[in-house]
């Protein structure tokens, strides 16, 4: 739907979603042609002009210069064109008619077979508010005027030369009157558009693309216009254009930073056995520029997970990249199943290498829900915040090393309990600082918030907890990103693993065998016990071949049965195909043909083959 400004005292945006809202009060623009004062005469060559002539070009130059100047106010297509109409009605025209091609042509791209014009505003003066009180309809025009929601120009047409051509024209200009009676009318049955001297057609032309056109009109009781007035049409049409370019190029790098930035980010968050996760990003909303806010959850073996939050320092498309790269090294050093200190240790010797000037903050923590236990190591970020299960809020405080970047390392893991229920929540500074707010109180605010949404007979849902971490920030104006990932701790319960460590002898795969029977059957896991016997059999002896320490055996019933062997090597097992005279070589052929999944993790100590199985269906269960 087209949006109609309504002209004298106020304007209102007739769109969905905005009817009835008045817009603010239109100041008055001298009349650039007054009516009471006729044409001065010019002055004889040679001679300066006198103050009859002054008076008339100064009233259009500071008019020019008033509209020109609102007009380049806008910052987006809508702000633009509403401008546009300010400027024009009713100083300059009684009645404004704007449409533009769908699709509008962005910067130099390639032009386009012509497209079809939409109405996107008229404007027209003394038009009351339809939502105001008493108020009657407003009435139709005099005329018989009403803009056609679409036209297709047809190649060759009048119309279609008068936005090729680019020049603003008068009513009378052979092919304007037969392109506004296209614009102003129904298809088929358009009404007479205004005599010549009262019209003024001025196509909106940018730097390389005809983006549509403007209708001015002036009702009959007003002067005509003039050869000066197609000059002042020219320059609103010039400006408007450019306007309606920059808001085209703005909301296209808007959305190509936010793309990028989400791109960046985890596409979704994984759902690893003993933790529940959510989180939010919210881009700034007062500039088009990503910043380098960004956090991730990664599985690591043992069912534990690292929770990561980090903010790369400024809004750039280099501090999106920069923050790309570090969250890949993160991902990779997490990998190595390092403690969260040196995590952040050989992260800021990466940064070092990336030659960049940029810093970033990042906390790292490590959950594990077996022993439910929090490793937190933290390089300048905030801390985080703890919701315990009683209702309980605590800033858990660990020793800040310097940001990424910096190169003075001294990180410090801190270890905290972490109980069943309780809630950690990371999160960057565009959280708890703004214009109006510093740090410390941003922090207490949100404490406050979390506790009076803890309040309720029950713990509230992890996603209810994320939205009254926001609070207003998630509707409001933002001056910086925001990143906030929350983590319900609901641990694993002890009598759900098994854990043994074994000396690497040829008999210890048979021990394996039957430590996990006996595990299986206490378990209600019969259905398992042959394939899984067989499996851990075949891992256990690989690991046996290459380990000088004891081997680790851990079973995990959660929702699947996974179980993990570990050694002291650091060789990772490849499938091989074995060929038929071979007497080995089929055990993780065996592992990949019955498992589930499986796969190996280098550690820092050795590594990890693991796999796992479904559990078998309860009767009744789909």
């Amino acid at each position: 739907m087209a949006k109609q400004l309504g002209g004298g005292d106020g304007i209102r945006d007739q769109t969905p979603g905005m009817r009835g809202r008045a817009a603010p009060h239109r100041p008055q623009y001298p009349d650039p042609m007054p009516q009471s004062a006729p044409a001065p005469a010019p002055a004889p060559l040679g001679e300066a002009p006198g103050p009859d002539l002054a008076g008339p070009l100064t009233d259009r130059l500071r008019y020019l210069d008033a509209a020109t100047r609102r007009i380049a106010r806008g910052m987006n297509l809508d702000e633009t064109l509403w401008e546009l109409c300010r400027a024009a009605v009713p100083a300059f025209a009684d009645r404004a008619y704007i449409h533009l091609y769908a699709p509008l042509p962005v910067g130099d791209e390639a032009a386009a077979e012509p497209g079809v014009l939409q109405l996107h505003c008229t404007d027209r003066s003394e038009r009351r508010d339809p939502d105001a009180p008493d108020a009657e309809p407003a009435p139709a025009d005099q005329d018989g005027l009403q803009a056609a929601e679409t036209v297709r120009p047809v190649p060759g047409s009048p119309l279609a030369g008068l936005l090729r051509d680019g020049r603003p024209a008068l009513g009378d200009t052979p092919g304007v009157a037969t392109a506004a009676a296209e614009l102003l009318g129904a298809a088929g049955t358009p009404p007479a558009p205004p005599a010549g001297q009262r019209l003024i057609f001025a196509p909106l032309h940018g730097r390389s693309h005809a983006l549509g056109s403007v209708l001015l009109t002036r009702e009959a009781g007003r002067e005509d216009f003039t050869a000066d007035d197609l000059l002042v049409a020219s320059q609103l049409a010039t400006h408007t254009a450019l306007g309606l370019e920059k808001a085209m190029l703005y909301e296209r790098e808007a959305s190509v930073a936010n793309t990028l930035q989400r791109t960046m980010l985890p596409p979704s968050l994984p759902k690893p056995p003993g933790v529940r996760l959510a989180s939010r990003y919210l881009p700034s909303s007062r500039t088009a520029q990503v910043g380098g806010d960004w956090y991730d959850a990664i599985p690591l073996p043992g069912n534990r997970v690292a929770l990561v939050i980090g903010d790369v320092m400024g809004h750039s498309m280099t501090s999106a990249a920069i923050m790309g790269q570090l969250r890949t090294s993160v991902q990779t050093l997490a990998g190595l199943d390092l403690p969260p200190d040196e995590v952040l240790h050989h992260l800021d010797d990466q940064a070092g290498r990336l030659g960049s000037e940029h810093t970033a903050t990042c906390l790292y923590a490590l959950y594990d829900p077996v022993l439910h236990r929090l490793l937190v190591s933290n390089a300048g970020h905030l801390p985080p915040v703890l919701l315990r299960p009683d209702g309980g809020v605590e800033v858990l405080e660990a020793p800040p090393g310097a940001p990424i970047g910096v190169g003075s390392g001294g990180f410090q893991s801190v270890e905290t309990h972490a109980p069943a229920g309780a809630t950690l929540l990371l999160y960057t500074d565009g959280l708890v600082e703004s214009r109006d707010s510093d740090v410390v109180t941003g922090v207490e605010r949100l404490c406050a918030r979390l506790g009076t949404a803890a309040r309720g007979p029950a713990a509230p849902a992890l996603e209810e907890l994320c939205d009254a971490a926001l609070g207003t920030l998630g509707s409001g104006e933002r001056d910086d990103d925001i990143a906030l990932l929350a983590a319900r701790f609901e641990g694993i319960l002890p009598e759900t693993v098994a854990y043994w460590y074994m000396a690497p002898r040829p008999q210890t795969a048979g021990q394996a065998r039957r430590l996990t029977r006996r595990t299986l059957a206490d378990w209600g896991l019969d259905s398992l016990v042959e394939t899984t016997e067989l499996l851990v059999s075949e891992v256990v002896a690989n690991a046996v071949r290459f380990a000088t320490r004891p081997i680790t055996l851990r079973l995990l019933h959660t929702d699947v049965l996974r179980c993990e062997v570990g050694d002291d090597s650091t060789v990772v097992p490849r499938m091989q195909h074995a060929r038929l005279s071979d007497e080995g070589g089929r055990g993780l052929f065996l592992v990949d043909q019955l498992a589930q999944r499986w796969g190996a993790t280098r550690l820092s100590t050795g590594k990890v083959v693991w796999f796992e199985q479904p559990l078998p269906r309860t009767p009744g269960v789909r």
